[in-house]
């Protein structure tokens, strides 16, 4: 580090310094929290109102996920705090400049009129980021990397399945900043605001089964679903509850936060047999029963996806193979060994899409799924 400061310019120097002063203030903020840790929650966002309000945002900080975007300011009422036992989270939203992008599109134009100069070059939007302290990042650094790794192999054999690697940016040891997923909610909120089912919220949201805006949101869902469903079982996350599950406002299923994968689990509570989850309300959506149309698409959707990641076992066994050192607490002796038996190397094609179909199947009729989602309500209050 020494030497790399040592060898700005003194404008680079400059510019460096600002932009971290900036960054530690904002993360910073998570630390003030922990005076208020076990007050109500509208306690901690008036506290995150009271330090956003503090900051002066400086002439071109950038949020470290997004270096491809000016901070221009920050929504001051933005602050939420985010559900945690020990740690600190908070969510806050940033006004950013960004260049306008090369290709044609719609671009959002500046508020002010007196900014023509500049919207023939740039355009500005809001944007949201979690900031976390007191977490080890990498972990779910690795995880994203991986899910674009397996979203690469997908579309190279011409899979209609869907993921989204989102940004996660470890900035130190123990700090990150996490992308807001846009246009999405958490299973966890729509529990919160009475949609007791999933399916209850689709034909809410998208219209009865027979509209064609339904057709189009059931079809996203199973595609994620798949994809994610292959990637869950060979990279094993847990501590699934249904906080860590997304729904976007296209139908697609989006998993989130893998603070627990490869060889742990939640306090080493091993609830989660099930090989991913796939719980009654998900089915559900897919149709209500398992000889459904859709949902036999999605078990085929599901081996296809699984049968084209096999193909790439040495190439994803190396990504994890590099962090092994990292002393990250998900890796185990037997971490790399056990990832490899997951995609049955050792039967053929035939045999491994049979292996796969019977995880559909024990997922489909897991009991643990449910237990942990009970588990989760009791400790945590996050409905299901």
């Amino acid at each position: 580090m020494g030497s790399l400061e040592s060898s700005f310019s003194p404008e680079d120097r400059e510019f460096y310094e600002r932009e971290f002063a900036f960054f530690n203030e904002v993360t910073g903020i998570s630390g003030t929290l922990r005076s208020v840790l076990h007050e109500p929650k509208e306690v901690k966002k008036q506290k995150i109102e009271e330090e956003l309000r503090k900051i002066q945002v400086e002439v071109g900080v950038y949020l470290p996920s997004n270096p491809d975007g000016q901070v221009i300011g920050i929504d001051r009422k933005s602050g939420k705090p985010l559900q945690s036992h020990a740690k600190t989270p908070f969510m806050a939203t940033f006004r950013i400049r960004k260049n306008k992008p090369s290709t044609p599109g719609v671009i959002e134009e500046t508020e002010d009129n007196d900014r023509s100069s500049q919207k023939s070059n740039t355009y500005e939007t809001w944007l949201s980021a979690i900031f976390k302290v007191g977490d080890d990042c990498r972990q779910d650094v690795l995880a994203l990397q991986m899910i674009a790794a397996f979203r690469g192999i997908f579309n190279t054999v011409g899979l209609d399945v869907w993921v989204f690697p989102y940004r996660v940016t470890a900035t130190a040891p123990g700090c990150g900043v996490i992308d807001v997923l846009p246009n999405s909610i958490s299973r966890d909120m729509l529990g919160r605001e009475a949609v007791n089912r999933l399916d209850a919220y689709f034909i809410s949201r998208y219209g009865n089964e027979d509209s064609i805006r339904y057709q189009e949101a059931r079809s996203n869902f199973v595609k994620s679903m798949a994809a994610y469903s292959v990637i869950s079982f060979l990279l094993q996350f847990k501590d699934r509850h249904n906080g860590n599950i997304m729904i976007d406002d296209m139908g697609h299923i989006i998993h989130i936060d893998f603070g627990f994968c490869f060889d742990i689990a939640p306090g080493g509570i091993k609830f989660e047999r099930a090989p991913f989850k796939l719980t009654a309300e998900m089915i559900a959506v897919m149709g209500g029963s398992t000889t459904a149309q859709p949902y036999r698409w999605f078990e085929e959707l599901t081996v296809k996806a699984f049968l084209a990641a096999r193909q790439h076992a040495n190439h994803l066994s190396h990504i994890v193979e590099v962090m092994l050192d990292s002393g990250l607490p998900c890796f185990k002796p037997d971490t790399i060994k056990n990832f490899r038996d997951r995609f049955v190397l050792d039967r053929d094609e035939r045999g491994a899409a049979e292996f796969m179909r019977d995880c559909v199947k024990r997922s489909a009729g897991s009991q643990s799924t449910g237990v942990y989602d009970r588990f989760q309500l009791i400790t945590n209050g996050i409905p299901y």
